[in-house]
């Protein structure tokens, strides 16, 4: 990713956080990371009906000076289980690769890769896992699969410091208050994590501790 995005780059992503801001999917926002238009944050609430009901998963996505041509990288920064994501919050979704092995395309913006997010956690691939072990659980113990989701999404996700969607001014930043709050929270949650690896002595899925 270039540290100066094109004239173009900017002026879509100016479009499309204003877009964001007074039209957003559902459960979903987004925002420029410390005034850096080129790296976003955003944080989508965990779809209804599923073990990530109630959270609030933080993402980042990085901005390549050729977008909308390429595709932005997105990972997740709050820990999740799921047969999609790895331990490192990498997402495999078509939409976020290009042809022949992936499907993005110039019309694609930063909220509709947001809401295929969104969708991908309610309606996991299992024919397209990228975590073995996960993806076997899904498949084979879908009791287990979700109690587990349900507590890390508990242990992670669940907090009231991070449970509200921050407010954006006309120009796509977050209102102080929203955007610190979800700071703040991501913060706690790197602390903690740094913790418990400290504690732990072996690797684990994305957000698991270990037996």
């Amino acid at each position: 990713m270039a540290d100066k995005p094109t004239a173009a780059c900017i002026a879509r992503l100016n479009k499309e956080l204003q877009q964001l801001d007074t039209e957003p999917p559902p459960g979903i926002s987004a925002w420029p990371k410390d005034g850096q238009i080129n790296q976003l944050e955003a944080l989508i609430q965990g779809p209804k009906a599923t073990p990530y009901e109630g959270g609030t998963f933080k993402l980042q996505i990085d901005i390549p000076d050729r977008y909308p041509f390429e595709p932005p990288k997105v990972r997740f920064i709050t820990p999740i289980y799921h047969p999609n994501i790895d331990s490192q919050g990498r997402i495999c979704l078509d939409t976020l690769n290009m042809p022949p092995k992936g499907d993005w395309k110039p019309a694609v913006n930063v909220a509709t890769v947001l809401s295929t997010i969104h969708i991908l956690m309610a309606e996991p691939n299992p024919e397209d896992g990228l975590m073995a072990d996960i993806t076997a659980e899904y498949k084979t113990n879908r009791g287990a699969f979700e109690a587990t989701a349900r507590a890390l999404t508990l242990k992670h996700a669940v907090d009231a410091s991070n449970s509200t969607l921050p407010s954006h001014d006309a120009s796509g930043r977050a209102s102080a208050g929203g955007r610190e709050g979800a700071e703040e929270a991501a913060e706690e949650e790197e602390s903690e994590e740094e913790e418990d690896e400290e504690a732990d002595s072996g690797p684990a899925p994305f957000g698991q501790d270990p037996p």
